[in-house]
């Protein structure tokens, strides 16, 4: 009986131990243990493809995980972000946000997520001006006073691409009529590079566009540039003037790509993110190759793109009152 009672006693002192092992906490795994997905909220072939392209690329060196970049295009970047605010916040999903990522919050009445509320910055990846780009064959004149009084002789007819409504070349386009008393007929794509192609084939008169997106055929002579939208003029075209200096000083629209994640993403995993897409930034060749395509690396601290998410949210929720734009 004794030989038995101990052996009882034995098996209960093995099954306790399973327990505890079984309820123990299992040690959290490093991040990333699993491929991470790169949301780019556009078409592929444009100016974000190859910026989160470039990116991705890198990633995979540093983080010895898939970088998958997946085009969840439509709805002016819309439907990307929804994918991406309602995913885990574990840091397996990260949105390419463009400049649209903070004008829809004030363009689309019935938006499924709030981008202040439902995502954290996690880094700035670059900046850079729209170009006016016309189709020489379709709109005549080589600067922006005759590109305006062609739109004045023929008000609401001569078509304009972007890469959808309520997107930032679109609002760019709209601004700038406003501030110039003119009208053109928009016509939205999915994405800027169909756009383009439509533009070059003479089925649209003029963009308002991401130099990265058009540079080839500036160069080439299929698309002509009138100016650019920032505050200065660019080094790759030194020649073509500011809207500023062409008769709109207060005129001034930006383009810009950033990376963000879903709200309550752990620092820890934010602060890795940041410190290595930083990293893939300042290499000289992605450097190189993003300014030669007309994008200036900006790379910086999260809570230095918050800072700069804010300013923008401040710009253009007053330009989209003051535009009356809505897209439903």
């Amino acid at each position: 009986m004794k030989a038995f009672a101990r052996m009882l006693q034995a098996r209960s002192l093995v099954v306790c131990a399973i327990a505890c092992l079984a309820t123990a906490p299992v040690p959290a795994q490093p991040w990333p243990a699993k491929p991470v997905k790169f949301v780019v909220p556009f078409a592929p072939g444009g100016q974000s493809d190859v910026v989160a392209r470039m990116v991705a690329e890198k990633l995979v060196m540093r983080w010895g995980q898939p970088v998958v970049v997946e085009n969840k295009a439509g709805a002016a970047t819309t439907i990307g972000a929804d994918l991406v605010a309602k995913a885990p916040a574990d840091g397996y999903t990260m949105l390419l946000a463009p400049a649209p990522f903070v004008i829809t919050q004030y363009a689309y009445p019935k938006l499924p997520y709030d981008s202040r509320r439902d995502f954290t910055p996690v880094v700035l990846l670059v900046t850079n001006p729209l170009v006016v780009v016309t189709n020489p064959g379709r709109m005549p004149g080589q600067s922006v006073a005759e590109f305006v009084g062609h739109l004045k002789k023929n008000s609401g007819v001569m078509p304009y691409g972007s890469p959808g409504n309520g997107s930032l070349p679109h609002l760019a386009v709209v601004l700038f009529q406003l501030q110039s008393g003119t009208e053109a007929l928009h016509v939205p794509y999915k994405g800027g590079g169909p756009a383009v192609v439509d533009l070059i084939a003479g089925q649209m008169s003029f963009m308002f566009a991401s130099p990265l997106e058009v540079m080839p055929h500036v160069t080439s002579g299929k698309l002509r540039a009138l100016a650019v939208t920032g505050d200065q003029r660019v080094s790759y075209w030194p020649q073509v003037p500011t809207l500023a200096e062409s008769g709109y000083p207060q005129y001034r629209a930006t383009a810009w790509f950033g990376v963000v994640v879903a709200a309550a993403t752990p620092r820890d995993i934010i602060t890795r993110m940041n410190a290595d897409i930083g990293a893939v930034l300042r290499l000289p060749e992605v450097a190189e190759r993003l300014k030669a395509q007309g994008a200036d690396v900006a790379a910086g601290t999260p809570e230095a793109f918050g800072r700069f998410l804010d300013a923008e949210h401040q710009r253009w929720s007053a330009a989209v009152k003051a535009a009356n734009v809505t897209v439903q």
